[in-house]
């Protein structure tokens, strides 16, 4: 029998309760910034800068350290568990492994030795995946980055811009738009730091505290959260197969008389259901029945080859068109167009984004302008696809057929739980296989919440990890609840 591992009293308690002073040297910028910083906690470790059993800074502290967002560290430090280099033990951090071989810094094959560690990736976050080949892609972002960095001269770089967003950005959105909105001007477009602060702008502009606003029954909870920000209520409407019911909607417009509808025609989150064309006319004229406005979230719009046109090309005197990058370029950017329904409308909804998240970074939008320009977007985007695609199919191959929907070019499906499972015992049942996904009470606008969750494919390092992660989820979906849940 091997010795027992010594009891933790005889570890210094100081280990347990504060993190040592340690940030990595990221100096290194030719690969990813969460490899860079699973790198760095290797050679750390190589070199006795960090010891056996000492906990590392927290997440955020350490994203605010080093000018990143806390997605970055969090998927660093999933990716040194992954090689085998520290432990995360639940209400205490993140430590230095105290025993076993160190792998060494990642290197061609990053997860040869992963077959001992427990898988730990988040399938939570909707994030687009890294294409398998992206040495070049990345060469050619990163040549945008500093060609759109040298072009902007020192006094723009320490000053604010003199208008919410420059006639070039607004250009670029209008290339960018091109096929989804032909016939889209730029004085009617507004460009947003992100999504989230497009919708956020969109709902001050267009309800006050107390209104109502109409939503899919299933909808993205990032609204849901901006609409409780504002104090607005939200009313959900039942959903097919193909999205919104328009019967349904009719009767929820007549009833609530909402201030705005938001909806999600393509790729819907989190069913990846797509609004046929003969739906998006039904739901547009329902809309315009009632007069309500329509905040239509295009975030996935340009990943399938082949897509309806949007609502607002069906009801462009009421909708408010939101392009985010985040899905299809990079959430890195942090950019969304939005294509309000005339000039009078993007003045509206600019005044409502100064006075909630100001204007989007010159810098980030300087970056989307170029790549747009270049070319470098839409071949970022078609990589995105390709590898989406990929990791789809596996996801068919490994998954039984009857519990999942998604789409051809989605990088997230929707799974239907067997008889006897809740999204909540699911999903911790899976945290405990080294898993996080979202159940469908996150995204739920009504009472009635199936026992489903969302699984997203984007966030593995790449289709080994996905393949492991889905063939976990296989194993899970044949496991009887009350076997899963044994308490010993």
């Amino acid at each position: 029998m091997p010795p027992l591992p010594a009891p933790a009293a005889q570890a210094p308690s100081q280990a347990l309760t504060q993190a040592i002073d340690w940030v990595p040297s990221l100096e290194d910028r030719s690969r990813p910034v969460y490899v860079a910083i699973a790198d760095a906690i290797a050679a750390d470790i190589g070199a006795g800068r960090l010891r056996p059993g000492d906990r590392l800074p927290p997440q955020r502290i350490l994203a605010d350290r080093l000018g990143i967002d806390f997605t970055t560290v969090s998927r660093a430090y999933g990716e040194a568990r992954h090689r085998g280099l520290v432990d995360a033990r639940v209400g205490q951090g993140t430590f230095v492994r105290k025993t076993g071989h160190v792998p060494p810094p990642f290197a061609a094959e990053p997860h040869s030795t992963a077959g001992t560690v427990p898988l730990a990736v988040s399938m939570a976050m909707n994030q687009p995946p890294q294409p398998g080949d992206s040495v070049a892609l990345t060469a050619r972002m990163n040549r945008g980055i500093a060609a759109a960095t040298a072009a902007l001269g020192l006094p723009d770089l320490l000053r604010y811009p003199d208008g919410a967003d420059s006639p070039d950005d607004r250009e670029a959105a209008v290339h960018w738009l091109r096929h989804r909105l032909p016939g889209l001007t730029a004085e009617r477009v507004l460009v947003a730091p992100g999504t989230q602060a497009a919708l956020l702008a969109l709902l001050s502009a267009l309800a006050r505290p107390g209104d109502t606003v109409c939503a899919e029954a299933l909808t993205y909870p990032g609204f849901r959260a901006a609409a409780a920000q504002l104090g607005l209520r939200v009313v959900g409407v039942p959903m097919d197969a193909d999205g919104l019911d328009p019967d349904a909607l009719r009767a929820a417009l007549a009833e609530h008389r909402p201030k705005a509808l938001y909806c999600i025609p393509t790729f819907h989150n989190p069913t990846t259901a797509t609004m046929p064309e003969e739906r998006r006319r039904a739901v547009a004229a329902a809309a315009r029945e009632h007069g309500v406005p329509i905040i239509e979230d295009d975030i996935y719009g340009p990943l399938p080859e082949t897509a309806p046109p949007p609502l607002a090309a069906f009801a462009p005197e009421l909708t408010y068109h939101v392009a985010g990058l985040a899905k299809c370029v990079s959430p890195a950017l942090r950019i969304a167009y939005v294509a309000a329904p005339d000039a009078r409308q993007a003045r509206r909804v600019a005044v409502a984004q100064r006075a909630t998240t100001l204007i989007a970074a010159p810098l980030s939008a300087a970056i989307a302008r170029l790549w747009i320009a270049d070319g470098t977007a839409e071949a970022v985007r078609d990589a995105i696809r390709g590898e989406a695609m990929a990791r789809r199919a596996l996801a068919e191959s490994l998954l039984p057929a009857e519990r999942i929907v998604t789409k051809r070019e989605a990088f997230h499906l929707w799974l239907s739980l067997p008889d006897g499972w809740t999204g909540g015992e699911f999903t911790a049942h899976l945290r405990s296989r080294g898993i996080s996904a979202v159940a469908a009470e996150a995204f739920a606008t009504t009472p009635d919440v199936p026992a489903a969750l969302r699984f997203c494919l984007g966030a593995p390092l790449d289709r080994d990890e996905t393949r492991r992660a889905l063939e976990i989820l296989a194993d899970a979906l044949v496991l009887p609840p009350a076997t899963a849940g044994v308490i010993i």
